[in-house]
């Protein structure tokens, strides 16, 4: 079976909007309210925070995969 490499700012990105649309559902159907500009916090820094994992995670793998490529002696 072939393994992916994680990508965990797309799982943050997920998590951030999925929750925006669990709290405005929650608003639509009157189990709670919600206002208006909830919104936007909770998407933006979801998604700044996605990317700013997302970069870290892909500098970390493109550090692992250059230090496997070097060899036995690590050259």
């Amino acid at each position: 079976m072939l393994r992916h490499e994680p990508q965990p700012g797309r799982l943050l990105a997920g998590i951030a909007l999925v929750t925006a649309a669990v709290l405005y559902t929650g608003d639509a159907v009157s189990a709670w309210t919600a206002p208006w500009w909830a919104l936007f916090p909770l998407v933006c820094g979801g998604l700044w925070l996605a990317a700013a994992v997302g970069l870290f995670g892909h500098l970390w793998r493109r550090r692992r995969r250059r230090r496997t490529e070097g060899g036995v002696n690590g050259c």
